[in-house]
């Protein structure tokens, strides 16, 4: 079969082994690197990769040939935890938090999460869209092809529903797929102070609401001192469970309150943060087969004292993700590479088990292991380029946006890094 599109000539190729499960423990440091190599994509589908002089087999006159010498690749990055939809920005915290404010004391203060809800609230549908799109392009242009976009800042069934609909319609308009998760008990509210099981119930009764009109896959909670308890998560998240949602939590962020073990016990998709997670609980999750989305930008942003330990996790035989956390407070950024480059630097991964978990794991954790993460021939032909002469450079050489094309299904979408028209 000959190919619609050849890539080749690049200096290495990133390929992932997809075993069928998400790669865990010393599975991470595994990965086949092709030297001098190419990518056939045929009906916007990987065809074929290979080393060397590409197949004559593969080639007709029709075959669109690009030579990418120069240049390595990767399958298209995922950004697997993100809270893409909000208005308004904070950056009035950032002096607060320079000085040692903590983020549970913003956030009592009215700040934080709260003081997105009331901008979120004021903000129109084409306000949400039109600044979402923008920042969706920063990270298209730094190679994500794929991104998790959570609501959670709307805290009424009127404005979680504004958020879902806005990334509904991101995702039907960009040319970058989106995985919608609903969270509704992100915060809570000021009416429910005194009362948040309150909340939690009311919560519970939007969820039909998300079913009936396709709004989300996932459904995730805050679990952490000042916002939900374990009780409260495991209520909610079982609840979602049994009317069919895949689901999350946020769990050990600044206390171990219990929400790792709710995340074994209901055996999520993943558990997020888990900055100070106890060795019990990794063990937990190992052997529950949760996925940790670990969120170095956050630490950084919160000038935190520790990361996730991600070597515990892997040492323990479980599978992580890195991922932005892109948000209006914690983490306002666009770049995963950054976070990336953090995985390596702050968490002592390598280079292989830095690229598995923002490209096979990250693909797991938002359900679509089937058609991403990967170059296993029929799955989707979603490609990184970055300009560099190996893998190694484009970590080694940090903070500086070094991809230069990203191929979503087979159709170039960044180019020189602007956007392909």
């Amino acid at each position: 079969m000959t190919a619609d599109k050849i890539l080749y000539n690049l200096n290495e190729i990133f390929c992932p082994i997809d075993p069928g499960h998400p790669l865990k423990g010393s599975e991470m440091n595994e990965a086949k690197i092709l030297k001098n190599g190419y990518i056939a994509i045929k009906s916007g589908k990987i065809l074929e990769v290979g080393e060397g002089n590409v197949p004559k087999t593969l080639i007709d006159e029709t075959t669109e040939m690009t030579d990418l010498s120069g240049h390595v690749a990767s399958p298209g990055l995922i950004d697997c935890h993100t809270h893409l939809i909000y208005g308004g920005s904070r950056e009035n915290e950032f002096a607060k938090k320079l000085n040692g404010v903590s983020y549970i004391d913003i956030l009592k203060e009215g700040g934080g999460i709260l003081a997105t809800q009331t901008a979120t609230q004021k903000a129109s549908f084409e306000n949400l869209y039109l600044k979402s799109k923008k920042l969706l392009e920063h990270m298209m242009f730094h190679g994500v092809t794929t991104v998790e976009a959570k609501s959670g800042y709307g805290l009424d069934w009127e404005n979680e529903k504004k958020q879902l609909e806005v990334a509904k319609k991101l995702d039907e308009d960009m040319p970058i797929d989106l995985v919608s998760t609903f969270m509704g008990a992100h915060a809570i509210p000021k009416k429910y102070a005194d009362n948040p099981d309150a909340f939690i119930d009311e919560v519970i009764g939007m969820l039909p609401k998300v079913k009936e009109d396709n709004l989300a896959e996932f459904v995730d909670i805050f679990c952490e001192t000042g916002v939900f308890t374990a009780e409260q998560s495991y209520k909610l998240l079982k609840a979602a469970q049994e009317q069919g949602f895949k689901t999350r939590i946020h769990a050990d962020e600044i206390d171990s309150i219990g929400g790792s073990s709710v995340a074994a016990e209901l055996k999520t998709t993943s558990a997020e943060h888990l900055m100070v997670i106890t060795d019990e609980d990794i063990k937990k999750l190992a052997d529950a087969g949760v996925i940790g989305n670990l969120l170095p930008g956050t630490t950084f942003s919160l000038m935190a004292e520790q990361y996730a330990p991600a070597r515990k996790m892997l040492d323990a035989g479980m599978a992580i993700t890195l991922t932005t956390d892109s948000n209006p407070g914690s983490c306002p950024m666009a770049n995963l590479q950054f976070i990336m480059q953090l995985g390596c630097f702050a968490m002592k991964l390598t280079p292989i088990e830095v690229y598995n978990s923002v490209t096979i794991n990250a693909a797991y954790s938002v359900a679509r292991e089937d058609k991403i993460g990967s170059f296993d021939a029929g799955k989707d032909a979603d490609i990184t380029i970055f300009e560099a002469p190996d893998l190694d450079y484009t970590l080694y050489f940090f903070a500086t946006n070094l991809c230069s094309e990203v191929y979503k299904k087979g159709e170039l979408i960044v180019k020189d890094r602007q956007m392909v028209k």
